[in-house]
């Protein structure tokens, strides 16, 4: 035992931001009833992968390196798919966790436990902690370059140059909107350009991406394996032309519906600081009690050990909150997954803030790491009720129907929890169960009450009847509608 109680002693702190992490993990996922839909649809889409090729994988889905991995996976260990997912998921969070306390604590001395309190509460990227996503693979790699850079900063080198933009190819493979690095990395330099050692830092950053983008991209042409819809997708994305097409139509809407006469020609500037509005508040939302301290002039002195200490991270966190604003603008929606990258870049501002905290209210502080522990609880452990009803009606239509049967679903994961696969419906509802369409279908899986004067009205009309009714602790309900 004293020998156990050693070894956690010897332990760092990115050793016990990594093990932490994986406890966590852990907490969340033996805490969680169903998969997501986004989870389901990768867990599928790797089964399809293990059933086809890469070819056909591509015409499903045209960026599906995260199921690719999966299955190539799977078939190498004969671990459940579900279980590989989870598994990798955590590794990947727990790395992610790893690498930002030790650039961290190296750039910040004495800060490493900080850190670590930091990365393992903040609810920005750890409250997904029980979902399998592509981005974990995201964070991870995109961190990793940046861990690269801090050290080529400190050492130079071809060599450390090329393992920055290996990781940045790695991270771009779960999401492509990990190239962003690569402007982030030239902003980082462009101060040096003054100076010959500057230009050759730069050629280091640049010079080996663009030869292998080239490469790649002719052979991709060449084998007509170019994902042409998602580049061109990305490229609309910042493009000025569509950008402000988009801008002003959503503006002219705004200002022609919601507006008084005299405020319809702002409607624009609204819009706008509307939209860079709710991005930072939702940024400042997502760092939970890290923001207290910028309540405080110490968290705003903490901005400038950023930008000199960790500059890296806070271009990176320029370049993707431009991309996010842009994203905002084109399909005014915004959500906290695609946030959570912001205040991941952010960790090292808001644990340069929490250190300057403590070191002014010693005592005080000690009540924002009570409040940072009872978040880091609360990211994981869920007290709402388990979706088990789309579990149990998985399970019904396993026993009672067939794949071939014309089913609808108001949520895939019924079938996917049949053991079918996950396949979405091209229809709403309304149109699934509309006179044209009704015959059509065999059974209909719906999210409703029995007693539903609509639903009682369709039964008559249509001759069908509730076959099976499944129900969670909460009340939430499926319905099995057949003859």
């Amino acid at each position: 035992m004293q020998g156990i109680i050693l070894q956690l002693k010897r332990l760092s702190a990115p050793q016990w931001a990594f093990i932490g992490s994986l406890l966590l993990s852990w907490i969340a996922v033996s805490n969680a009833g169903t998969v997501a839909k986004d989870a389901a649809f990768y867990i599928d889409l790797a089964q399809y992968f293990i059933d086809h090729d890469l070819a056909d994988t591509f015409k499903r889905y045209d960026w599906p390196w995260f199921p690719v991995l999966l299955g190539a996976t799977h078939a190498l260990t004969g671990i459940p798919l579900e279980t590989v997912a989870y598994l990798w998921c955590a590794l990947f969070m727990a790395g992610t966790c790893a690498l930002l306390v030790d650039g961290i604590s190296r750039r910040l001395p004495g800060s490493g436990y900080w850190a670590c309190l930091v990365v393992l509460a903040i609810p920005a990227y750890n409250s997904f902690r029980d979902d399998i996503l592509r981005e974990y693979g995201f964070w991870f790699f995109c961190v990793l370059a940046l861990w690269f850079a801090l050290l080529w900063e400190e050492r130079g080198g071809w060599a450390r140059a090329t393992l920055i933009q290996l990781a940045v190819l790695l991270a771009a493979l779960f999401r492509l909107e990990a190239v962003l690095l690569m402007p982030a990395l030239m902003l980082w330099q462009v101060a040096g350009l003054t100076t010959r050692a500057g230009w050759g830092r730069m050629v280091q950053l640049v010079a080996l991406p663009l030869l292998v983008a080239v490469l790649t991209g002719g052979v991709l042409l060449a084998f007509d394996r170019l994902p042409l819809g998602r580049i061109e997708y990305y490229l609309n994305l910042v493009d000025p032309r569509s950008l402000f097409a988009t801008f002003n139509s959503v503006s002219e809407r705004f200002g022609a519906t919601l507006l008084q006469k005299y405020s319809a020609d702002d409607a624009g500037t609204i819009l706008f600081f509307g939209f860079l509005a709710t991005l930072l508040l939702m940024f400042v939302k997502l760092l939970g009690p890290f923001s207290v301290p910028f309540l405080f002039r110490e968290g705003w002195a903490a901005i400038r050990t950023y930008r000199q200490r960790f500059s890296v991270f806070a271009w990176a966190w320029l370049c993707y909150f431009a991309v996010l604003m842009f994203f905002f603008i084109q399909q005014q929606f915004i959500n906290a997954r695609y946030t959570s990258f912001l205040d991941l870049l952010a960790v090292p501002l808001a644990v340069i803030a929490l250190v300057a905290l403590a070191r002014r209210f010693p005592k005080g502080v000690r009540v924002l790491v009570v409040v940072a522990l009872l978040v880091m609880l609360a990211n994981v452990i869920s007290l709402s009720a388990k979706k088990t009803h789309y579990i149990e009606a998985g399970h019904w239509l396993a026993q009672h129907a067939q794949p071939a049967d014309a089913i609808y679903y108001d949520d895939p994961r019924i079938g996917y929890y049949a053991g079918w696969g996950y396949q979405p419906s091209a229809l709403t509802r309304e149109e699934a169960m509309s006179d044209s369409r009704v015959s059509a279908y065999r059974y209909y899986l719906i999210e409703a009450k029995a007693d539903e004067p609509w639903l009682q009205q369709w039964l008559q009309q249509h001759r069908r009847q509730v076959l099976a009714e499944f129900a969670n602790a909460k009340g939430a309900t499926v319905l099995v509608i057949g003859e």
